[in-house]
């Protein structure tokens, strides 16, 4: 499996590589690349909001003078926001493959997104596992905005968008990337679309939803939980910084904190044999699907976890059936509410 946000063990692309890919990009942005005609030129613009406006990011600050009219997401879960807030971005980062010779794309047919994409069907101009977004394809697509905030984009990448269109990047207090909180990362998008105060109520209701998830179940602020997939054969939890992490204990859990302290940074590690114990808490949230989690099983160090043994585990499918463990991955404005409802109900199992 993937975990789903990038391929963790692939290096970013250097500034020299990205150089090289992008030769043209300009050119091609300049001209507009009128003669290609995009399955998702039909998407709706932003509409009316507070233009201009200056937005403040990790690379700086970057003015929308308008309403866009063609936007492009290039951080994973970014079109999420969008689509909350009534935009269908032009182009998008596929985070989940697609099963081999399927349609449509899995990722506009999540039950919490299926109606908000409708017959639109985005242009992906990157997929995870890739070293970096696909300039020309974004640049082909005319944006007149490109969101790059749930994203690992790095300087010489934001400048090379920047040289496409006005590009907001990662929010400005956020130290490594994916490390924002997810109310954070929506209001920042919904600003750059003109519309902060809607995203602003969307993430108080979503807040409203996870408080009546702790009211509702004291008992979880006496214990610690933990989310991990099976990754490469081995165990790989979460951190709390990481959206899964912050869902765990959005619903009232305390944080497993000894994995951040070894995970240096990164939204996971991957724990060695003699270091399975860290996962040993109160309760653990598996996210894979069937295959994966049965290998899980099978690891006679995690069978052997008192949670294991003792009923105390959920094994939540992520991209087949409900796929809640991909509502976890996520977590957007349009996933949360699903994810909140389904991790309640499987400790309530």
């Amino acid at each position: 499996m993937l975990l789903h946000r990038t391929t963790p063990t692939k290096p970013r692309r250097s500034a020299a590589a990205l150089s090289a890919v992008v030769l043209g990009v300009g050119l091609l942005a300049g001209c507009g690349s009128g003669s290609q005609d995009t399955k998702s030129d039909s998407a709706p613009a932003a509409g009316s909001g507070a233009f201009p406006v200056t937005v403040e990011h990790a690379f700086g600050s970057t003015e929308v003078g308008k309403a866009p009219q063609r936007v492009v997401s290039v951080g994973y879960t970014d079109d999420q926001a969008m689509l909350a807030l009534g935009v269908k971005p032009v182009g998008m980062v596929d985070q989940y493959p697609n099963p081999t010779g399927t349609t449509p794309d899995i990722n506009t047919q999540w039950p919490w997104v299926k109606d908000k994409w409708g017959d639109t069907r985005p242009e992906v101009v990157m997929s995870n596992g890739d070293a970096g977004p696909n300039y020309e394809k974004i640049a082909a697509l005319r944006p007149d905005l490109i969101i790059a905030v749930y994203s690992e984009i790095d300087r010489a990448a934001y400048d090379k968008l920047s040289k496409i269109a006005p590009t907001v990047g990662r929010t400005k207090a956020e130290k490594e990337p994916f490390s924002a909180p997810w109310q954070d990362n929506a209001v920042h998008i919904a600003k750059a679309l003109g519309k902060q105060s809607q995203g602003t109520e969307l993430v108080e209701g979503i807040q409203g939803k996870l408080d009546a998830a702790r009211e509702a179940h004291p008992e979880f602020a006496d214990q610690t939980a933990v989310a991990l997939s099976w990754y490469e054969d081995s165990v790989a939890p979460f951190t709390t910084t990481d959206v899964r992490g912050r869902l765990v204990t959005g619903i009232g859990f305390k944080g497993a904190t000894r994995i951040d302290d070894i995970a240096g940074g990164k939204f996971y590690t991957q724990l060695s044999p003699e270091r399975v114990d860290l996962v040993d808490v109160d309760r653990v949230f598996v996210i894979n699907d069937k295959a994966d989690q049965e290998a899980l099983k099978k690891f006679e160090l995690f069978a052997n976890l008192a949670a294991a043994k003792n009923g105390k585990v959920s094994y939540l499918l992520d991209s087949e059936g409900p796929a809640v463990g991909a509502a976890m991955s996520q977590g957007t404005l349009l996933s949360l509410p699903y994810a909140i409802d389904e991790l309640v109900k499987s400790v309530d199992q």
